[in-house]
């Protein structure tokens, strides 16, 4: 059994970073499998690069204006829904390629960005091969945004969107939306896997795709990798007080619409003039930052940037007393499985996919969908030592149990097996 994983890059993003994860999973599992993507970032002799196998960087730049550009120029709302909506409409045919043509199944991932576009997936199906697509957003069933929001037009059918400046019943989203269904018109081989519940409830209540097998499976996690550090060493290392409560938040970007940034502030006030009292309190951000400036919050901050190191990262992890999830979209967020896996509980907002993760009062803290007053409540609980100490434990035991990567592995063998049976008969 020969497995192709598809996705844009393979470092740089959740989907990225699960999709990896994955691919380590199943060579662990003995599948021979192989990873495609646009941008290779990471050395790894699995991972094959279509820039450097066929056109190189400046067609894959230039794919990526064409995505990009006239959305900007001319459709855009707003610039905060910048990358929320994807056309699609501007890509590479990937079919002829020797590992496409030679894999017994095709997975996509996440593909948008300019690296394959509708024709070019439609391509992909019409090579007649049992294909899995893991969705890591909403993308797949809607006229082009990655999360809906409030909307849920993706029920019916896509049209007056409110990403589009212009929005009516023939706009963009609904051009999206038709030839998404054509290309699903032509997938009679096709399995759906969500990352979360929530997106597979979502999924099943979509047009276009709730004619399809959709079943959840998670991402993994290395747990030996993201496991409990010393924290009095990792702080020195990272020089922040041995003393203090020490409060974490990261993101791939930290402007990120989704991530919920100015919840996390408004929590982090409520927090000090709550419950604070005398205990000494400091932050620790991790992620790109271009505008946020930190000096609104009302604890010190150490601002580290992006961090690329998975060592690091366990050890950043490691040293906080709990990690603040404050995204108001999300699928199952690897941060909240990373953290978890290292001991740190997290308090987040009740949410897409991180109920899947934490358990309200178990392992963490589900506080009230943007409710900034009930965030600071849960940053507190999670603080106080006899919940932090409980909390700690069972969170590393649920990701040990549930996301390891042999347990993860062996559900999409089952999948990858099944679908072989079904195409066999």
């Amino acid at each position: 059994m020969k497995v192709a994983l598809i996705n844009t890059s393979d470092a740089g993003g959740g989907a990225a970073e699960a999709c990896m994860r994955l691919l380590k999973a199943l060579q662990l599992q003995a599948v021979d499998v192989t990873m495609v993507v646009e941008h290779k970032k990471r050395n790894d002799p699995a991972v094959h690069s279509v820039e450097q196998v066929m056109f190189g960087r400046l067609r894959s730049k230039i794919n990526f204006f064409r995505e990009r550009i006239p959305f900007m120029l001319f459709r855009e709302r707003d610039p905060s829904v910048r990358f929320a909506f994807s056309t699609a409409n501007a890509g590479t045919d990937i079919s002829k390629l020797d590992v496409i043509q030679q894999a017994d199944i095709i997975h996509l991932h996440w593909t948008n960005s300019g690296f394959l576009s509708i024709a070019d997936i439609k391509k992909l199906i019409a090579l007649n091969k049992p294909i899995v697509w893991t969705l890591h957003d909403m993308w797949v069933f809607t006229g082009g945004c990655h999360y809906s929001g409030p909307c849920n037009h993706f029920k019916n059918q896509c049209g007056n969107c409110y990403f589009l400046r212009d929005p009516e019943d023939d706009d963009l989203s609904h051009d999206g939306w038709l030839r998404k269904k054509d290309m699903l018109s032509f997938a009679k081989n096709l399995s759906v896997v969500t990352c979360s519940n929530w997106l597979a409830g979502v999924a099943k209540q979509s047009t276009l795709l709730q004619t399809f097998s959709i079943q959840a499976i998670p991402n993994p996690i290395d747990t030996m990798l993201f496991s409990p550090k010393n924290k009095a060493a990792v702080r020195a290392k990272w020089r922040v007080d041995p003393s203090a409560k020490v409060i974490l938040f990261g993101a791939a970007n930290i402007n990120d619409r989704r991530k919920g940034i100015i919840y996390l502030v408004e929590a982090l006030q409520i927090l000090k003039d709550k419950y604070a009292g005398d205990t000494p309190m400091e932050i620790v951000i991790f992620g790109k930052n271009k505008h946020f400036d930190t000096s609104v919050l009302p604890f010190p901050v150490h601002q580290l940037n992006t961090i690329t190191s998975p060592a690091d990262l366990a050890e950043i992890y490691s040293m906080a007393d709990v990690f603040v999830s404050p995204s108001v979209e999300d699928n199952l967020p690897n941060m909240i499985m990373e953290a978890m896996s290292c001991g740190t509980p997290v308090a987040a907002f009740n949410t897409g996919g991180i109920p899947d993760l934490i358990d309200h009062k178990v392992n963490g803290y589900l506080a009230e969908f943007k409710s900034s007053a009930d965030l600071a409540e849960g940053i507190n609980n999670v603080l106080n030592v006899e919940n932090h100490n409980k909390y700690a434990a069972i969170a590393r035991n649920k990701v040990e149990q549930m996301f390891n990567n042999e347990k993860v592995a062996g559900q999409y063998i089952d999948l990858y097996r099944s679908v072989l049976n079904r195409v066999s008969v």
